[in-house]
């Protein structure tokens, strides 16, 4: 396997930004900050100047005319990220963008799309995938027996301050709530375990915070496999955790951690005669975090061999039709089936769809 220096670039110098530069760094060389751009000009220079970045835009259209790159970290709100990753597929720039890779199944379709008359790619940042954990859970799945139930649990805590910045907490600008926004971590490394998902029945619902989305929603979902799982996504919750249990045949295999695990926060209980998924389990200890230093890897690792960049359009669309199923459930009353939502479903188009019951409350 041949390995190269990536030309990368950062859109977007706010808060999560400064993980993408840190996984830049942590590369080993694999990959070099070129450029910076943010609509904040100022924020721009004062982000490059932290981490080293010789220029710095004050917009990605400057910044994708002016610089030949490999790749671009999308690190914008979301209502920019399918705009921003369209102009990098025309650039021929692989597009690395944050969850949630856009506002609608229709917007990633329309990406799907563009991908395909593009030399470049489209990559989700869903970086709990790619945890010690998980790789290892996904490895052990022949040991571990049949997949029988789950539990997805996201219960974070965000105050009226949090929302008050503009484009958090509306359908125009976020695409959903917590569905979208928090819980999408946790259930799309469900998914990866789990494999394809059959039918969805949800409820979500505004408790508590002033805003146009839900602040809870609840899942009961059922797998091509058999298995059955439960999903929670709230920001009420004051004793914030982050909880996946999966409950094989032979052991239970659970995760608690809150914003990113390590070996240290999964434990596995074997059942009565299979104690050897204990020692397997153990077999291969890491001190690494599911942060995104682990996912930039597996997207190096992916480019150097020719191979398009994890997570996938086609993965990353599993996932949000899921989170489309579950939008469309709660807020119809019935229970959906992978595949149902088309293209001509409002569903597709908005993940409120026909409207959350509480818009003209």
């Amino acid at each position: 396997m041949s390995q190269r220096t990536y030309r990368a670039a950062i859109i977007g110098t706010g808060g999560i930004a400064h993980a993408h530069a840190q996984a830049v760094q942590a590369s080993g060389g694999r990959a070099e900050l070129v450029a910076v751009a943010d609509v904040d000009a100022g924020r721009a220079r004062e982000f490059a100047g932290k981490y080293g970045v010789p220029h710095a835009y004050g917009s990605a259209e400057e910044l994708l005319a002016a610089q030949d790159l490999d790749f671009a970290h999308l690190c914008t709100p979301p209502a920019l990220h399918t705009p921003l990753a369209l102009a990098c597929l025309e650039a021929g720039v692989t597009a690395l963008v944050e969850k949630p890779p856009t506002l609608s199944l229709a917007e990633l379709d329309t990406l799907i799309e563009a991908e395909s008359r593009s030399t470049a790619r489209v990559a989700t940042v869903l970086q709990h995938r790619f945890g010690a954990g998980a790789l290892r859970l996904r490895r052990l799945a022949a040991d571990l027996g049949r997949p029988l139930l789950a539990t997805c649990h996201t219960q974070w805590y965000r105050d009226e301050a949090y929302y008050a910045v503009p484009w958090r907490g509306t359908w125009e600008s976020e695409g959903g709530g917590p569905t979208m926004g928090h819980g999408i971590h946790q259930f799309d490394l469900l998914l990866s375990v789990l494999g394809p998902w059959s039918e969805v029945t949800a409820v979500a619902v505004r408790q508590a915070r002033a805003v146009d989305t839900e602040d809870v929603s609840m899942a009961l979902v059922t797998f091509e496999n058999g298995a059955a799982a439960t999903v929670v996504n709230s920001v009420l919750s004051p004793r914030q955790t982050s909880e996946l249990r999966f409950d094989y045949e032979h052991a239970t295999v659970e995760v608690e951690h809150l914003y990113g695990y390590t070996d240290d926060d999964w434990t596995v209980t074997p059942a009565p005669g299979h104690e050897d998924v204990t020692a397997l389990w153990g077999a291969d200890p890491s001190s690494a975090s599911s942060g995104h230093s682990g996912w930039f890897a597996a997207v190096l690792d992916a480019l150097d061999q020719g191979q398009a960049p994890p997570v996938t359009t086609a993965d990353a669309r599993q996932t949000m039709e899921f989170i489309a199923a579950l939008y469309a459930s709660a807020f119809t009353g019935e229970r959906v089936r992978a595949g149902q939502i088309t293209a001509d479903s409002p569903f597709a188009l908005r993940m409120d769809g026909t409207g959350a019951p509480w818009r003209n409350q």
